[in-house]
This record gives C-alpha cells, structure tokens and sequence, in this order.
C-alpha cells in the first residue's frame, strides 16, 4: 500500500519509514562494526587505531553527502506536497551533478593533504601510513558513496526507505564476505593475489557502494520521478543548484561540525595513548550502531515535515514534532540500558587488549547517560530540516560539537584533572543541559515558524 505522508496517522508513518530505515541502518552501522572487527583481529591492534582516528575525515565525506541528502530530501518532498514533480525531478538531477563535483573536489584535497589532518591527530608512524592507505582509496571512491546517499534521498522524499535498507543488508553480507579476501588475498586458502591488508577494507566499501548504487539507480526509474525526467534536467541551473546549496551548505558545515568534535575529543583521547584511541574508536562504532532507531525516526520526520510544509498542512507538523520527541525518548531509554549492561561485552568483539576494553567500556557506560536526551537534538535538527530552516541545525551543531566540548574538557582538565573518565562525565552533564534548552526553544520557533 502505499504512504500517504499528508494524510495517514503519524505513528504509523513513524512505524512504515522509521522501521525500514531503522533496519537498513543497522546493518549500514553493523558495516563498519565489521570493518573494525576485521582490522583488530585479522590485521593488528594498530590497524584498529588507524581506522578509527580517520573517523573525523571520512565523516566530513558523509556530512557534505548527507547535506545534500537532507536539501533533496526537504525539497523533494516540499515539491511533492506542492504537486510540482517536475521540480521535484529537477532537484534531484541537480543535485546528482553537485554529488560529481564534491566528490572530484574531496578525492583531490584528501589525496593532498588528508595525511596531514591524521598527523596532527596522531603522528604514531605505523598507525598513521595505515590510515593513510586507507583513507586515499575512500577518497577516489567518494563519487559512489556521494551518488548512493543522494538517490537514497529521492526515494526518502517518496516515503521510500525500504530500497535503502535493502541495499545495505545486502552491502553487509557481501563486506563480510569480500573484507577476508581482499585483506589476505585468499579464498577457501587459495591465494589469488597479494594481501591488501587494510586497503581491502576500504576496496570492499568501494565495491559495496557501487552496486548500491545501481540498485537504487534502478529503483527511481519506478517512479514518477523518472517518468517526466529529460536529459536537460542534467545540465545545471543556477537558480535551483542555489536553492539546493541553500539548504545543504548549513546541513553540512552542522555536520561537519561532527567531524571537528570527533577530531577534538581524538585529540584529547590521544592524550592517554594509543590504546585509548583504539578503545573510544572502537566504542563509537558500537555506539552508532544503538543510534539507528532514532535515526530512522529522524528520516520519518524530514520527510513527513515537508510534504506538509508544502500542502500547508502545518498542524501536522507540530503533532509530528510532539509524537516523535516523546517517541525517540521511550526508545533512547530502553537503548541507554541495553549500551550500559552490554559495554565490555561490545569491546570485546574488537580485541582482547584489556587496556583497550577498559577505556571503550567506560565510554560507553558513562556516555550511556545522555543517550536518553539524543532525541531532543535529533528530532528538533529533523523539523527545521523539514521546514527548509538547515541554518538553525548548523548553529546548534557548532555549539553542540565544538563550542561546548572546548570548554568542558578545558575546565576539566585544568580545574579538576586530565582524566579520561572526569572528561566524559562533564560533556554528558552539559549534553542534557543544552538538549532541555534547546527543545524549549525549538517547541517555541516551529509554531513561529509555521504560524
């Protein structure tokens, strides 16, 4: 049957988009598990490390993609509610040819001076020419990881999210399939070639992106939004690649700001050496993985906010923005349980190190204690995204991300002590201080907003 966003119950929408989205999330973040398992146990503890301190490069890589994804998202399914699918097929079009030319931008500044950014996290020599051959095959890949996220958000926009879910189940059993081969260059012991080592890890993603992306090229051929495409909707337009960029320049530099934090908090964890990098690298991605409910419920609400925005439907919009605050609340609580009792248990998936659990597990049972306030954050950047407002969620970010992670970790270690554990417990602290207020104010600007 198919998703009415302007007209059926918002918690069934939440259950039809979030739950598909949800699932394919899981397995997107069960990826990059793997990928970390993979590093740990078949190549070295240094290897682990080297993929973890990349985390804040490759994560500039998705923001400008999920920037994109967010501005077609939101003006697809704004178009949409308007009844103007020729626009709607433009956007996406424009937006394609805005993915080609980020990703030859980011392949050409990574390959240049991406090296530099790992140094200054780390400048360990053997973790750093790892994470250096890995990072340089991402880079020239990007153009396919850029194309998969934007196609994805057509298709979102549509109220389809069970054609990306698809694709990364898919992506996880071939990554766990391809990652041995390509690291050891053998099959069923046969040696077929030389060991890539960690350059396989980051090949497999490549090669995974790739055929995702073909499905889904597939997919939007389904759909009304290729029944009126014309190749001129190819060639750029300047007045829609401003609007495009309106939205997703903010949505990037926000999430970007993602990237900077994650390079400040490395920096600070690098303080307490390698291990502490390798276990806080390793915990993040065990982290992400219990964010995907809230992750999904977020695409739900982009999606829904917009294609009401565009039919004027704005009741809507704040029974969508209510339901799915207190929704996300019940959910990241049940989730804060399940990261606090299970946090050795998840490290040890990694490594044996005991030095290196110590430092993930702690992470994760303190940092277990704001999760239940995530959906404040994430609910509120959803709406303002949907009501095409992507500058509100770049200020928060740099706030959120930078600002306050600055200060928090100055006051600690200069008026408390340079502690791993005192660090984690202040930002927590200040994470539900700043999410409280900012729901009060998103509560307050989305009824100005709409009104």
């Amino acid at each position: 049957m198919k998703i009415n966003l302007l007209k059926d119950d918002i918690y069934k929408l939440f259950w039809k988009i979030a739950l598909p989205s949800s699932i394919g999330t899981i397995f997107q973040n069960l990826y990059s598990l793997v990928d970390a398992i993979f590093a740990g146990r078949m190549i070295s503890e240094t290897a682990l490390a080297a993929i973890g301190q990349t985390f804040p490069i490759y994560f500039i890589i998705i923001a400008l993609g999920i920037g994109l994804s967010i501005s077609t998202t939101s003006i697809v399914a704004n178009s949409i509610g308007e009844n103007n699918i020729k626009k709607a097929s433009s956007i996406y079009c424009q937006s394609l040819c805005l993915a080609v030319i980020v990703a030859i931008i980011i392949s050409i500044l990574g390959i240049s001076f991406g090296s530099s950014v790992l140094e200054s996290i780390n400048d360990n020599e053997a973790t750093l020419i790892l994470s250096t051959q890995y990072m340089n095959i991402i880079y020239l890949g990007s153009i396919f990881i850029l194309l998969l996220m934007v196609t994805n958000s057509c298709l979102a926009a549509l109220g389809d999210t069970k054609s990306y879910r698809n694709v990364l189940i898919f992506s996880f059993f071939l990554n766990i399939i391809l990652n041995p081969i390509l690291i050891s260059g053998n099959i069923f012991n046969i040696s077929l070639f030389s060991p890539l080592g960690i350059k396989g890890i980051a090949l497999a993603t490549i090669l995974s992106q790739l055929i995702g992306l073909i499905y889904l090229l597939y997919k939007i051929t389904k759909t009304e939004i290729y029944s009126i495409f014309k190749k001129n909707f190819l060639i750029p337009k300047f007045v829609l690649l401003r609007e495009i960029l309106f939205q997703g320049i903010p949505a990037s530099i926000g999430l970007m700001m993602i990237a900077l934090g994650s390079y400040i908090l490395l920096y600070f964890v690098s303080i307490h050496g390698n291990n502490a990098i390798a276990g806080f690298a390793s915990a993040g991605r065990y982290e992400q993985l219990l964010f995907l409910p809230l992750l999904g419920l977020s695409t739900a609400v982009t999606s829904i906010v917009g294609q009401n925005l565009g039919a004027r439907q704005t009741e809507r919009i704040t029974e969508t923005f209510k339901k799915a605050i207190s929704t996300g609340f019940i959910l990241l609580t049940i989730v804060a349980i399940i990261l606090f009792f299970t946090s050795e248990l998840s490290m040890k998936l990694f490594t044996d190190d005991k030095e290196v659990i110590f430092f993930g597990s702690v992470y994760l049972k303190i940092w277990s204690f704001g999760f239940p306030a995530f959906p404040l954050f994430f609910i509120s950047n959803a709406t303002f995204q949907g009501l095409k407002k992507a500058n509100i969620v770049m200020y928060m970010a740099i706030l959120r991300f930078v600002l306050i992670p600055i200060i928090i970790i100055t006051l600690v270690n200069n008026f408390i002590d340079i502690n791993y554990i005192y660090m984690f417990i202040g930002l927590v602290i200040m994470h539900w201080v700043v999410g409280i207020t900012y729901y009060f104010y998103s509560l307050n600007k989305i009824q100005e907003l709409i009104n």
